[in-house]
């Protein structure tokens, strides 16, 4: 069954039982307020013609003045008035019934005699008509010396309380029909936002994500709309930034190999006595094949981390031993390259809980970025000193420099940019990573031709 129908359905049995409740007790209410209307007129009537006995007639005979005492009583009255006496027998009557008749078999006529008000709704024996009859009787010191008896007809009040309750039925019946229409109307509102959202859904799912789904209402339902349309957009985005990892991955990877296969090819046309050839193109396999080993293992530690499955080994780290041996395993290359590389560890940096090795590999991946764009007669210092509970370790250099309007992205693997870290792959991207781990910050700050300062804080 369809949301629609189930809606409609639903709205429509509680309408369906609020409105047959509502029915049955207007229904009653008119019910009690018509009969019971007829009821207390016949005994106010019958209540005036006991108290006007009671005061004029009361010392004499109720047989000899009942002609008197009905018409006395029946003036002012619609209803059919009738006089008996204390035994139960007929005296008078307004429409002419033969006198002397028994009435004792009325149980109202019954407790009028033992001194009681009476009432009795039933049918006519004669006629078969529906009457209310109000028996009130007549006391003489507080004797029952004769009854008075009331009788209407409710033919005329069942008719209009028909008619009312009719009324009220059809009533009913047009709200309900109002009601399932609009609940028709209102459950499409729904059902179609909710058959759009479907069909958004479906198209991505077969990998559509350029579809959008259509937000009607400010509602449950818009809000899913806009989570559909931001997970399409996300999805969209990552395509992209797939795309460009593996664009990026693939030059990255290609650089070295074409270098690689070329030398290959030339090593293998070299003649044998060409030795300076050999010896300069298994340098060049040696360290684009380094390059490669790095590439991968900067790759691997990078799906870790984004996948949060490395886990900091933390000991007690003596910051200036770790920056003297950094210091002193990248001199010889910083003076291949006629760079002055100066490292300053102060005796008094504080001891701090780390992981060494994940610290030397961003230490090591930031001289090394140093080292790549810094030409030669350039300068490199690495210090660190402590203030305010943290470390603050600084890489300057006096390299390319930075545009301004690539720093903020800097840390995104692959970034293309006018950087000088263009093509160093993910070696930022991981050590602000792993930076962060450490519960510290990487802050970089550079300016076109001047240098590059990189300052990592790491809480003692």
């Amino acid at each position: 069954m369809s949301i629609q129908k189930r809606l409609v359905g639903s709205y429509f049995v509680v309408i369906l039982i609020t409105v047959a409740i509502l029915e049955f007790l207007l229904i009653v209410l008119v019910n009690y307020y018509y009969f019971h209307n007829v009821e207390r007129i016949l005994i106010n009537q019958a209540e005036l013609s006991a108290s006007f006995f009671h005061q004029y007639a009361a010392d004499e005979d109720v047989e000899k003045q009942s002609e008197r005492l009905l018409n006395g009583f029946s003036h002012n009255s619609a209803a059919q008035v009738q006089i008996i006496s204390s035994n139960g027998q007929l005296l008078q009557d307004s429409t002419g019934l033969p006198t002397g008749e028994r009435m004792n078999e009325y149980p109202d006529v019954q407790e009028a005699c033992s001194g009681e008000i009476g009432i009795w709704k039933g049918k006519e024996p004669t006629t078969k008509e529906a009457v209310l009859a109000v028996s009130y009787p007549l006391q003489t010191n507080h004797t029952t010396v004769g009854v008075v008896r009331f009788v209407t007809s409710l033919t005329e009040t069942a008719k209009t309380v028909n008619q009312v309750s009719a009324i009220f039925i059809a009533v009913g019946l047009f709200v309900i029909a109002i009601v399932a229409v609009l609940g028709i109307v209102l459950s499409r509102t729904i059902t179609s936002s909710i058959t759009e959202l479907k069909s958004a859904a479906e198209k991505m799912a077969e990998g559509d994500f350029s579809v959008r789904a259509n937000k009607r209402y400010e509602d449950e339902l818009g809000a899913l709309a806009d989570t559909l349309n931001t997970m399409a957009a996300k999805i969209l985005q990552n395509e992209q930034l797939k795309n460009d990892f593996i664009s990026s991955v693939s030059h990255e990877l290609r650089t070295p190999l074409t270098s690689i296969k070329g030398w290959v090819v030339t090593l293998s046309a070299t003649e044998e006595d060409d030795q300076n050839m050999v010896k300069d193109g298994l340098e060049i396999i040696e360290t684009e094949t380094d390059r490669l080993t790095r590439l991968v293992d900067e790759l691997l530690d990078f799906a870790k981390l984004d996948n949060g499955r490395i886990a900091l080994w933390l000991t007690p780290v003596h910051l200036q031993g770790l920056l003297r041996h950094i210091g002193k395993q990248l001199a010889p290359r910083a003076a291949r390259l006629r760079i002055s590389l100066e490292v300053h560890a102060d005796d008094s940096l504080p001891v701090i809980h780390a992981d060494e090795n994940r610290l030397k590999q961003v230490l090591i991946n930031l001289i090394d970025n140093s080292l790549k764009f810094t030409g030669p007669q350039g300068s490199i210092k690495v210090y660190a000193h402590s203030e305010l509970h943290q470390v603050i370790i600084t890489v300057e250099d006096t390299g390319s420099g930075i545009d301004e309007q690539d720093l903020a992205n800097v840390f995104q693997k692959f970034y293309k940019g006018n950087i000088h870290t263009a093509g160093s792959g993910l070696g930022l991207a991981i050590s602000d990573q792993i930076i962060k781990l450490h519960h510290g910050q990487l802050k970089i700050s550079s300016k076109v031709g001047i240098g590059t300062i990189v300052e990592m804080y790491l809480p003692q």
